[in-house]
């Protein structure tokens, strides 16, 4: 590691995100926040931080035997349903389709509205440089949240693209990521959580899932590397660290 980036990480690239107060959580699918991020929510909920989930897409089609308006129906009250089993009360949902059926603008300047509306201090969002990443719905809303995130302070910017007042986002963090620089440690009771609030979602999960079986693995791969038993890891940003800074990426 060059000197540069060594003295980089230490300066600007330590980012703690539990110290802030609002969180706002961008899923491209209904349970894409539980599956990415759900323990790291539950321990902000049972902590009173300020958290909100925004839900992208519909899922509608998210099934084979279900007809697209019922499953939409379907896992708009599963999504609900888990989010509160995780403590957390402030859901949204997009107008937009699973299967990247929108414009993307359309879309960046919803996301737009939820951040000016809720003013959150850390978005959290799915990883779109993650190289086997195919879903265009996950690239997309981690795409919107990479620029907003950067854009959102700049009173200028969110007026003139988006109609939408500034927000002080300091930091950005993106789940399911290959390459996590900060962990948030976590629990087998708030593991347990994070599974149950994904069984909830019963139209995409069955109780042997092999989504249940990586995350395990995951939550005590991550947790090994901040010596703890349990962790999430992200791949995360200060506001200084978002743009002109090569060493950081």
């Amino acid at each position: 590691m060059g000197i540069t980036k060594l003295a980089l990480k230490y300066a600007v690239g330590r980012i703690d995100l539990m110290k802030y107060d609002r969180y706002l959580f961008l899923g491209p699918h209904p349970d894409d926040i539980e599956i990415g991020a759900g323990a790291t929510a539950a321990r902000l909920a049972g902590m009173g931080k300020a958290v909100r989930f925004v839900v992208c897409t519909d899922g509608r089609f998210g099934s084979d035997t279900i007809g697209c308006d019922e499953l939409v129906m379907i896992r708009h009250e599963e999504a609900v349903y888990s989010a509160r089993f995780l403590g957390v009360d402030d859901i949204a949902f997009l107008p937009f389709s699973d299967g990247a059926c929108y414009l993307l603008d359309d879309m960046e300047k919803a996301i737009a509205s939820e951040i000016a509306s809720f003013q959150p201090d850390v978005i959290f969002a799915p990883d779109p440089f993650v190289p086997n990443e195919c879903h265009q719905d996950h690239l997309n809303v981690g795409m919107c949240a990479r620029k907003l995130a950067c854009f959102s302070p700049y009173g200028g910017i969110m007026k003139e693209r988006y109609s939408c007042n500034p927000a002080e986002v300091k930091a950005l963090a993106f789940y399911m990521t290959a390459h996590p620089n900060t962990y948030v440690k976590t629990s087998s009771v708030l593991l347990r959580k994070q599974l149950d609030a994904i069984k909830l979602h019963e139209s995409q999960f069955s109780a042997g899932a092999d989504v249940f079986a990586y995350l395990r693995l995951r939550s005590a791969d991550m947790g090994i590397r901040r010596f703890h038993l349990h962790a999430e890891g992200f791949r995360a940003y200060s506001q200084t660290g978002m743009h002109c800074l090569p060493e950081l990426g």
